[in-house]
């Protein structure tokens, strides 16, 4: 039985092209910026979303964390979505080495923050408040479903944040999503953030990485804070070799994986029980709920079980999300197998 991972796009393997520049890559020391491969990788990711400068790192969770080092001190407060993964999936690193409050604004349906909510959240100075200073955004949100921020919509509220002197970061771990999604450059998505972070790890299919990128001068103190991290890797290109062939030869065919997420959307949307709006999915991520006859976790242990594999968002959530390494067909598998168990397990409770 072929297995279907749905759980994340993480999973994607190195193409055979990655594969071989990683075997052929012209390393030296990057802690001592003489490593070639890193530096060009950096050079493209800087030239791809129009910022001065941006620096290698191991995860977006190690990206978003030397974002926060950088521009707060202990006891400032951060701006960003109650769904936001920094607040949910990062081990509450913001707070616990960053020294960092996080204030959360609910995120709509989008994944937008509404601009009134964000500015009332905005400390005014006074001696019992802590300074806010930065705003951190999502693009494409994870947890809203692989939702889409617009330009127009990043450029106005970076603007109010920026009239109230705070700073302003996008996680845009799926950035490259967005872009293909909107099919606008990625350099207009990012262009009102001060800084900007993607993965190399998720569709683009890399097997490890994320780029940080902002000024000459914030990438020189982050790469500073990534040293004290442990993220000093030395020979690293080696693998920032596969982040090159991922940025070249990666990006358009993005669009498949949300031609498939929305494939996989519709047909869920087909089988009695299962609620979902197959309208909104907008890139790779769907975002469905089974029947309430059936608790998420049993449902997605049974699904694994027939071996199709989703994640969990808490409740009666569950994600699923597109990837190179799945196809149309093997989608029309897996609605099979789900139809199959949930018209089995609502036999069995009847």
């Amino acid at each position: 039985m072929k297995i279907i991972d749905l759980r994340s796009d993480t999973i994607t393997l190195p193409t055979e092209d990655m594969r071989r520049a990683m075997y052929e890559a012209e390393v030296g020391d990057d802690v001592y910026k003489e490593d070639p491969t890193v530096n060009l990788l950096e050079e493209l990711a800087a030239r791809m979303l129009e910022k001065e400068a941006a620096l290698f790192t191991a995860s977006g969770t190690m990206s978003n964390l030397i974002a926060i080092l950088t521009y707060t001190r202990h006891g400032n407060e951060i701006i960003m979505g109650n769904e936001a993964h920094m607040l949910w999936a990062e081990v509450g690193s913001a707070s616990a080495l960053g020294g960092a409050v996080m204030r959360t604004v609910p995120n709509e349906q989008d994944g937008r923050l509404d601009l009134g909510m964000v500015e009332q959240a905005i400390r005014p100075e006074n001696i019992h408040f802590p300074q806010t200073t930065l705003l951190c955004l999502e693009n494409t949100h994870n947890r809203c479903g692989g939702t889409v921020l617009t330009p127009e919509y990043t450029s106005a509220i970076a603007e109010l944040a920026h009239q109230h002197g705070l700073r302003v970061h996008l996680d845009g771990a799926r950035i490259f999503n967005a872009a293909v999604a909107l099919d606008v450059p990625v350099s207009e998505l990012v262009a009102p953030a001060d800084s900007v972070c993607f993965c190399l790890s998720k569709g683009l299919s890399a097997p490890v990485g994320s780029l940080l990128c902002g000024t000459q001068e914030f990438v020189a103190k982050a790469r500073k804070w990534r040293k004290m991290l442990g993220g000093g890797m030395r020979q690293v290109g080696i693998i920032a070799a596969a982040g090159i062939i991922a940025l070249q030869k990666m990006v358009a065919r993005l669009a498949e994986d949300h031609s498939t997420a929305r494939h996989l959307a519709y047909g869920l949307a087909n089988i009695p029980g299962i609620t979902i709006h197959p309208d909104r999915v907008q890139t790779n991520i769907v975002m469905f709920e089974p029947p309430i006859t059936i608790p998420a976790p049993e449902f997605i242990q049974q699904s694994s079980a027939r071996g199709v594999r989703f994640g969990s968002l808490g409740g009666q959530r569950v994600r699923a999300v597109t990837h190179r390494m799945v196809t149309k067909a093997d989608i029309d598998e897996a609605l099979n197998r789900i139809e199959f168990l949930v018209r089995e397990i609502e036999s069995e409770a009847h």
